[in-house]
């Protein structure tokens, strides 16, 4: 597991390993819980819900998919999420069918996706006769073919989130199956937050994005498409942006897309939160220069275990001259690298001056008169970090 960093001497205030980083949130439900650990953990959070959750407990389809199965028992009822089933027995308490389908559902046999549904559907006073251990839609899908599904009807739970080939599988092998639509994703009311992520993605200001649910990811891109900026927002996450994904259910749309997802081995919060923990740090390259032990994150800087708050403009130089550590980079090029800097070098020595200030040692970056500047790599890494 990766340790908090230590604070440099004089009884500093430790480094969280998340500190200097920026992540973006998707998520409609629970975010707050997300958006409390990695902050926990010093990250930035830039939350945008990509989607909205719209309950059913009025929805004329739930309701008659509700009766039908009353009046004509299934086989077997499949519980996806915990949240949908305890939904689903609230929206039939409403209508005055809460005892009749809890009823009915005592005489079939009950499948549940995993443990947390298992929850959900012992809270209910019921009890499931199998669940995996993996949360794997596909071993349910699994056992159900193994056991035999020819002329069973089979009522399955749906959540917003794609079951890819349950339905076809077992319509396949010939069982009748009812979908139970217990809410819906809808796309957000205020599309503004969901723009900005987008936008601070596209332009590397995000160093990651989770995703909670698959619908998430897909609206994600939606919009990104109804901008005109998917190609970009694709580039942003197959290259520099992390795209971390709770399960394999919820990466389905991303890597429909070519996009590689990283995934907790455990689909909750907590994992996918230790998911980044690790390997945002990971991807930064420690740099020994002057003596000090530098790492350029996000949107700051850790000197010998200290975090230092950069500008942005003198965050641009930096990367631009870590691109060749202990090389000579002309003011020409620097200027290039900063935003809105037009032609005038002296923006380059005004940014220059405000990055060394921001890094508390001005050391770090030695000026070549004429030429221009470089970080002073130690000369006993020139091997490892100078000749690109």
């Amino acid at each position: 597991m990766h340790r908090e960093q230590t604070g440099a001497a004089g009884g500093e205030t430790p480094v969280g390993p998340l500190a200097g980083f920026t992540v973006g949130v998707t998520a409609a439900r629970r975010a707050d819980e997300l958006g409390a650990l990695l902050r926990r953990r010093g990250a930035e959070v830039m939350h945008a819900p990509a989607l909205r959750i719209v309950p059913l407990a009025d929805d004329s389809e739930l309701l008659v998919a509700t009766k039908q199965l009353i009046d004509s028992a299934p086989d077997v009822v499949v519980a996806t999420t915990a949240i949908g089933f305890r939904g689903w027995v609230e929206a039939a308490d409403g209508w005055g069918l809460g005892d009749a389908l809890l009823d009915r559902l005592r005489e079939v046999r009950l499948l549940a996706r995993g443990p947390k549904v298992r929850g959900a559907i012992r809270a209910a006073g019921l009890t499931e006769e199998w669940y995996p251990a993996s949360e794997s839609m596909a071993e349910v899908l699994e056992r159900l073919l193994e056991e035999g599904v020819e002329g069973h009807r089979i009522a399955v739970q749906l959540h917003g989130e794609p079951l890819p080939g349950f339905v076809e599988s077992l319509r396949a092998g010939g069982a009748e199956v009812v979908g139970v639509p217990v809410y819906r994703w809808m796309p957000p009311e205020d599309i503004g937050p969901v723009d900005r992520l987008l936008d601070a993605t596209v332009g590397r200001a995000l160093d990651a994005v989770t995703f909670t649910s698959a619908p998430a990811a897909a609206s994600l891109l939606d919009r990104a498409e109804r901008r005109g900026m998917r190609e970009e927002l694709l580039d942003a996450l197959r290259h520099d942006v992390l795209p971390a994904c709770v399960g394999p259910v919820t990466a389905l749309p991303l890597e429909a897309h070519d996009i590689p997802t990283s995934q907790p081995e455990r689909f909750r919060l907590g994992p996918l939160v230790q998911l980044l923990t690790a390997e945002l740090p990971g991807r930064v390259r420690p740099l020994p220069v002057a003596g000090r032990r530098l790492e350029i994150r996000g949107h700051a800087v850790v000197v010998d275990g200290e975090l230092r708050t950069v500008p942005p403009a003198g965050m641009a130089l930096l990367r631009a001259l870590a691109r060749r550590p202990g090389w000579v980079v002309a003011r020409s090029e620097l200027l290039r690298s900063l935003p809105g800097a037009g032609r005038d070098e002296h923006a380059v020595e005004t940014a220059m001056a405000r990055l060394r200030s921001s890094l508390g040692s001005p050391k770090l970056i030695q000026t070549v008169v004429k030429r221009g500047y470089r970080l002073a790599l130690d000369p006993s890494a020139d091997t490892k970090y100078g000749g690109e």
